[in-house]
This record gives structure tokens, C-alpha cells and sequence, in this order.
């Protein structure tokens, strides 16, 4: 069974293609073919990276002003040219899509149909900077492949049993009626990562209680009991919770009351600010990037010090958080670019928690650990740093709906 996956962002396209049998293995294999499309890198201009397991690679540029030409590029190096690992498109048996917003409706992976593309175009309004994107993806793939059954993975189902009192917002009753309520995101890298935890530790994953920390440019934690999501930073759209590379996170909305009540403010200005312009970037004044930020550190850079050291603040409160919500822990995750590869987040996130007896392994944690338990041996939970992967997340949920 070929399985074809895509991972849509607002500026960039992942692929990826896996050949599984009839068992599905406990680690992730590695893809027969694997393909990036950035639109960053110039305007109206898309830069193509191709790589196969047998080390061929390729790179390009091309003019690009459609996601579906650019994706059709993209799968010709699937069958034809030196990155060739198929003979044709037809060898493909489905395809799964990351898909960020499923709302109430979509609660676990789902066959797209045209409900469930009309469903994906409704929440564009909750998630404006993916969920366009994820439909073009699919609409794509309905042109170039015809029929072949595309399944759609939502970021916001492995939340889809958090309790009410996690769900349900403050406000008024009809809030709730009319779908306002957390739904958290991350749920594909949060679901994967758990898994892998028990995997890891060789414990059985339903008597675990573990907090896993997506870090990446967009940030949020989710609190797993028995695999089960119970609490989560993120809410109704992906800008709540933790401060990220250039999400604000959580603030007062009392501020956003007082901005919107002067007279040349907007909601599409204040859109820009919370989401493009706040975290990271908005403070230093530098870069939404967590290694720049460590470089403008490193030269004496205040701003970016302050930075960091709200992010830490945030991101040991909302631990604080969720070990509330779990009542103990067993394993602490770090995963994604910064979680994977800082280790300077990672000590002083564990630092806080001292007095509960967690405790690293200082050596471990700054030997650039990939799938290993970083934690002292005399501590009180482990901690692990996990490679999230999410495509192999959307490969297997597209393999158990065809078994």
C-alpha cells in the first residue's frame, strides 16, 4: 500500500511517500521519497527540494503562482527524472492530508468528501492561515490523481475528549451553542509523541501521565492520561496558550478591548499584530527564531534576553498547568525545532520543577538527544526529547482506515 502524504503550511508544501504491508510496523519507516516546497524564498518564486532514501537529491526553482502547479511539479519527481521511485501516479493507493481546523464535526480522520471540503472551507475562519491552505492541497491531488481516496487528518481530533470544564469557555452559554470553545491544535506531533514516550520507556502507554511540549514556531502543551488528551494550551484557534515565534500566546483581553475602542484600529490590524507581529519576534525586535534570539544573546542583545525569559516564564506556568490537570507526572516531552534542539529551553524549563524532584542529565541534554530519555537517573519523571513525526502520524491513520 502507497501512501502519499501532505503536510500543507501557509507558505511551504511537505510530501512525502511510504510503502507499507499488511502489518503496520511500531516505528516509523523511513519514506521512499520526500519533497519540500518553500514560497519564502523569493516572491512568486518556488524553491523545490527532493530527496530519496538511495541519497539522490535534487533542487530548483520555479515561477510559482498556483499551489496546484507547484505540487504538480513536485509529483513528477515521484515517477519520472533521478529522484524516480515509482513507474506512475496510479501506484498510489491514498492519500492524507494534515488538516489544522475539524471543529466539532470531525472528531478522528475522515474519507474526504465534498461535506467534509465544504466543513474544511467553513473553519478557514478559525485557522486563516492553514486550513486554505490544506483545501488547495486536496483540491490538487482530486485534479492530478481523479479518484484515488484522500483521507483528511485533523490537528484538533486527538483533543476530542478533553472534559467540559477544559473545553467550555467563561463567557456565555450561547458561546458554547455556537461552537466557541477550546479545541486545541498540535494533535497529530502530540498524539505521535506520546506514543513514542511509552515506546521509549517500555511502559504501557494507558498507565502513563505525561505532558508533551510542542515547540516549534507555533508552541502548545498538551496534558495525556492513559493516551487520552485531558488539557491543552491552544484553544479555540491556534493563538492561545504559550508565547510562540511570533504568536503572542494568552493576554489580557482586556488590552484588545482597549486597542479595538481607538479610532484607527481594526480587527485586521490587530490580527496582524497577535499572529505575525507579538512573541518572540515582537519583543526582541530580532527574529521569531529561537537561535537567532540565542545569537543576539550571546552579543549583548536586552530585548532579546527579556524574550527569552518571558517565553521561559510562560512555559513553566503552563506546565505548572497541566501537571494540575494530571495530578502527577511520569514523562515530560520536549518536541519540535526549539524543543528538539534547544537545550537551554529544555534546563530551564526542568529547573523550576526541582522541588518535585525532576532532574536532568546536564550532559545528556546538551548532546543533541534524538529519541532518548535526557532525564538524571534519580529523577522523579523522565524527561525525553522526541522527533516529532507527523507525516508517519498521517501515514498510519490513513493505514487504519483501509484495515
Amino acid at each position: 500500500m502507497k501512501i502519499l502524504v501532505l503536510n500543507a503550511g501557509s507558505s511551504s508544501q511537505k510530501s512525502c511517500l511510504y510503502e507499507l504491508n499488511d502489518v503496520l510496523p511500531d516505528r516509523p519507516l523511513q519514506p521512499l521519497w520526500e519533497a519540500q516546497i518553500d514560497w519564502n524564498h523569493r516572491e512568486g518564486v518556488a524553491q523545490l527540494k527532493v530527496e530519496t532514501p538511495s541519497e539522490t537529491e535534487q533542487e530548483e526553482e520555479f515561477a510559482s503562482d498556483s499551489r496546484e502547479a507547484a505540487i504538480s511539479r513536485m509529483l513528477e519527481t515521484l515517477w519520472q527524472g533521478k529522484t524516480q521511485v515509482i513507474n506512475s501516479l496510479k501506484e498510489i493507493d491514498i492519500v492524507g492530508h494534515r488538516v489544522v481546523h475539524g471543529g466539532q464535526d470531525y472528531q478522528q480522520s475522515t474519507l474526504i468528501s465534498p461535506d467534509v471540503k465544504e466543513a474544511i472551507a467553513r473553519l478557514s475562519v478559525f485557522a486563516p492561515v492553514h486550513n486554505p491552505a490544506n483545501l488547495e492541497g486536496i483540491e490538487a491531488l482530486e485534479k492530478i490523481l481523479g479518484n484515488v481516496p484522500q483521507v483528511a487528518v485533523f490537528d484538533t481530533a486527538f483533543h476530542a475528549q478533553l472534559p467540559p470544564a477544559a473545553f467550555v469557555y467563561p463567557g456565555p452559554y450561547e458561546w458554547l451553542e455556537n461552537g466557541i470553545r477550546r479545541y486545541g491544535f498540535h494533535g497529530i506531533s502530540h498524539q505521535y509523541c506520546a506514543r513514542r514516550a511509552a515506546q521509549i520507556l517500555n511502559r504501557d502507554l494507558t498507565h502513563l501521565r505525561v505532558i508533551s511540549c510542542h515547540l516549534g514556531n507555533g508552541c502548545s502543551l498538551a496534558a495525556i492520561r492513559g493516551g487520552v488528551s485531558v488539557d491543552t494550551t491552544m484553544g479555540f484557534t491556534p493563538l492561545d496558550g504559550l508565547m510562540m515565534g511570533s504568536r503572542s500566546g494568552s493576554i489580557d483581553p482586556g488590552i484588545l478591548i482597549h486597542l479595538l475602542k481607538q479610532s484607527d484600529f481594526t480587527a485586521e490590524k490587530l490580527d496582524g499584530i497577535l499572529n505575525r507581529n507579538s512573541g518572540l519576534k515582537g519583543i526582541s525586535g530580532v527574529s521569531s527564531d529561537m537561535r537567532q534570539i540565542g545569537d543576539a544573546i550571546a552579543h549583548g542583545n536586552q530585548r532579546s534576553q527579556l524574550a527569552l525569559d518571558i517565553y521561559i516564564h510562560r512555559l513553566r506556568a503552563g506546565i505548572g498547568a497541566m501537571l494540575a490537570s494530571l495530578g502527577g507526572l511520569d514523562a515530560l516531552i520536549f518536541t519540535a525545532g526549539v524543543g528538539e534542539n534547544s537545550a537551554v529551553v529544555r534546563s530551564a524549563a526542568c529547573e523550576a520543577f526541582g522541588f518535585m524532584g525532576l532532574k536532568l542529565d546536564g550532559e545528556k541534554n546538551q548532546q543533541s538527544p534524538v529519541d532518548e530519555d535526557i532525564a538524571a537517573l534519580d529523577s522523579a519523571a523522565r524527561v525525553l526529547v522526541i522527533h516529532t513525526q507527523e507525516d508517519w502520524e498521517i501515514a498510519r491513520e490513513c493505514w487504519k482506515l483501509y484495515h
